[in-house]
């Protein structure tokens, strides 16, 4: 049986790391939005982020002319700067090629919010990232994952599982998002901003 070889990952002039939680018990959860996302990229470029490097899982594509690494960080979310600082140092990308897609819960379901840089916004995968890279420009994709019930502890609101009707929902928001990081890797962030705010 023939094992076809995987291509080298090569250079990388831009990253963008989907953020969630690498165990299969965290699948469709509102915390990994920005996995499914990065996986909604890789699928419409013809590749798998299934390669293990940088303590992520990675692959690459050529995005806007540009050669981009796909990665999601296997460390857990709040740990995701690990990965990111790691695939950052390696490939000399600076935080402002460094694309970050992540879960929001102020935004509802199916809602994106982008932008240049700035704070965590409360999101500990963020926060990580921010600390352990020491920069905050970092540009970002924020994608809804609707806001916590009164009644719901926030962990178990992040971590719970999407409705039907809101898988539909988020799948419209990740391929706006998709779209979204083809124009911020092209450098047009604010036509990005402008149509998908």
């Amino acid at each position: 049986m023939f094992f076809k070889k995987k291509e080298p990952l090569g250079g990388a002039e831009f990253i963008i790391a989907g953020l969630g939680n690498p165990d299969r018990k965290y699948d469709n959860t509102r915390h990994n939005a920005g996995f499914i996302t990065l996986d909604l990229i890789a699928d419409k470029y013809g590749v798998t982020a299934d390669r293990i490097k940088y303590k992520s899982l990675c692959t690459t594509a050529e995005i806007s002319g540009k050669k981009v690494l796909l990665m999601k960080p296997s460390t857990y979310m709040n740990l995701s700067g690990q990965a990111v600082t790691e695939a950052m140092s390696f490939f000399k990308v600076p935080p402002e090629k460094t694309l970050i897609l992540l879960d929001d819960i102020s935004l509802d379901v199916g809602k994106l919010r982008i932008r240049r840089k700035g704070s965590d916004g409360g999101h500990n995968g963020m926060k990580n990232i921010i600390y352990l890279s020491g920069s905050d420009q970092f540009p970002r994709i924020k994608i809804g994952i609707g806001k916590k019930p009164e009644q719901w502890d926030l962990a178990d609101w992040v971590l719970s599982r999407f409705t039907e009707s809101e898988q539909k929902e988020l799948k419209t928001a990740a391929e706006n998002a998709c779209r979204a990081a083809e124009l911020i890797v092209g450098g047009e962030t604010d036509k990005a901003m402008n149509l998908f705010n």
